[in-house]
């Protein structure tokens, strides 16, 4: 919902790609694109090959708007890809929307890309000085231009060769007549994991997806491998040596608790988040609340690691959708109003530890601190299990100017005064790292501490020390 832009940060896609023998791909698509829906919410596309054709719709809206039991019909197929998109890179027009469809000598390629790439205006450049005629201002539509150049010698090439030449984040599905290609570039910033599904397979960007298709994981793609689906069966191969830095963002706050990442129930991870911010930030308290739904899980383990009781402190509206108002501050407050509702009885008088995720931008931590005051809280600690984020993301999360970041600017201190908290707290990296549990695992913390595992160009930088797009009104 755009009046609460402002205070989460946004992911960009979620993607899926599907082998269905004996069923239409289109329709299981559907429903996985569905579960994936909480990853983009600007537009959505499906694209299904029947042998021969690759066909494709996409439009505007969410999964249940642009799709419909006609638009299915006539996908026929037993492969397809699907995406669901939030826009970081291109406007968010439908010429933008994914999948991105291209012509190549081997046949029609359709392709599903997830992340962001950091060399994409240098490789539009060299690309469009040896002839391509670009269709969209997506970074997706560069990868996929590689990729169909070099697809005629066979997809491990191919997909080596984007990996060799693209830089940045991407975890992307492609579809062509006879083919199915998911991979993960060699950072492994972006999740992809590979799924069984009847006499098929999946690929999609969470294993959230996997469970209203009847499908259950095989695996997850290490950075820098690819899985491809043909009459041959699946194979996963190497495209090129890679080092995980897998974002740490996704185990706060983009994937859903229900799905499995490094082989952890991600809403255990956030309880043992919850449980450290309690051990780092402790206080004396009456209730712990969540913001919801997003604040609950942690809620629950701070709740347990402290011995203060947890409640439900604030109803969510389940009918509150996207909206075009033009988000001035006074519509903000309005849309933090009705979108959360303080249940007076379970705040008045008492000293209560509010939980969330992040801090991006200060706004709606602000509204939603007022709002529990107005409630008759007599404190009101806030708990964020994010590390303060203090640096912009070139890598597929719509924050990429350090002027939007209220931390890069203002001490703890600071922000607590600003927010209005009686206490203001966050997870340290430290913390956040060893409760996701997977001691081998490599992350990207880049938000937090600045360090980025792929090296961004100045021109991608562009922008992203503009303070002046700071929003702390």
């Amino acid at each position: 919902m755009d009046w609460l832009k402002g205070e989460s940060p946004k992911e960009e896609c979620g993607v899926i790609g599907l082998h269905t023998p004996g069923v239409e791909a289109a329709r299981t698509a559907f429903f996985g694109l569905f579960a994936l829906q909480h990853r983009g919410q600007e537009s959505a596309g499906i694209a299904v090959s029947d042998g021969t054709v690759v066909r494709m719709h996409k439009d505007m809206g969410l999964v249940s708007q642009v799709f419909n039991e006609s638009t299915l019909t006539e996908l026929p197929g037993e492969m397809a890809i699907g995406h669901t998109r939030y826009s970081t890179t291109g406007a968010s027009v439908l010429r933008n929307a994914q999948p991105i469809f291209c012509q190549s000598l081997v046949g029609e390629i359709a392709v599903a890309h997830n992340g962001n790439l950091i060399n994409a205006d240098e490789l539009r450049a060299e690309l469009e000085a040896e002839g391509e005629v670009f269709d969209s201002t997506s970074d997706s539509e560069v990868l996929a231009r590689i990729l169909v150049r070099n697809i005629g010698k066979g997809p491990e090439h191919a997909v080596a060769e984007v990996m060799r030449r693209v830089k940045g984040a991407y975890s992307c599905t492609v579809l062509m007549p006879n083919l199915l290609i998911g991979f993960r570039d060699p950072a492994g910033i972006r999740p992809l994991v590979v799924g069984k599904v009847g006499n098929g397979y999946v690929m999609a960007s969470e294993t959230c997806a996997f469970g209203p298709i009847g499908a259950t994981t095989l695996q997850e793609l290490a950075a820098g491998e690819m899985a491809i689906v043909d009459d041959k069966g699946l194979r996963i191969a190497c495209g090129a040596q890679g080092t995980s830095h897998m974002c740490m963002f996704e185990f706060i706050y983009f994937a859903r608790p229900d799905s499995h990442m490094h082989g952890e129930l991600l809403y255990s991870v956030r309880e043992r988040m919850g449980a450290a911010l309690s051990r780092e930030h402790p206080v004396e308290a009456d209730v712990v609340i969540p913001v919801p739904d997003s604040g609950v899980p942690a809620a629950l383990g701070y709740s347990k690691e402290s011995g203060i009781p947890y409640r439900e402190g604030m109803m969510k509206s389940r009918y509150i959708h996207r909206t075009f108002i033009a988000p001035d501050p006074r519509m903000r407050e309005m849309g933090v109003r009705m979108k959360l509702t303080p249940l007076r009885e379970h705040l008045e008088g008492k000293r209560v530890v509010l939980v969330d995720d992040s801090i991006v931008r200060g706004t709606t931590t602000r509204q939603i601190v007022k709002l529990l005051f107005e409630s008759g809280a007599r404190e009101v600690h806030v708990r964020i299990t994010a590390p303060p984020i203090k640096h912009p993301c070139f890598y597929g999360i719509d924050m990429a100017s350090k002027g939007e970041l209220i931390s890069a600017h203002l001490s703890i201190e600071e922000l607590s005064a600003h927010v209005g908290a009686t206490s203001l707290g966050f997870l340290s990296i430290p913390g956040a790292v060893a409760s996701v549990g997977a001691a081998d695992a490599g992350f990207c913390l880049a938000c937090f501490n600045g360090e980025y595992p792929i090296s961004v160009p100045e021109s991608a930088k562009t922008g992203s020390t503009d303070v002046g797009q700071m929003a702390v009104s």
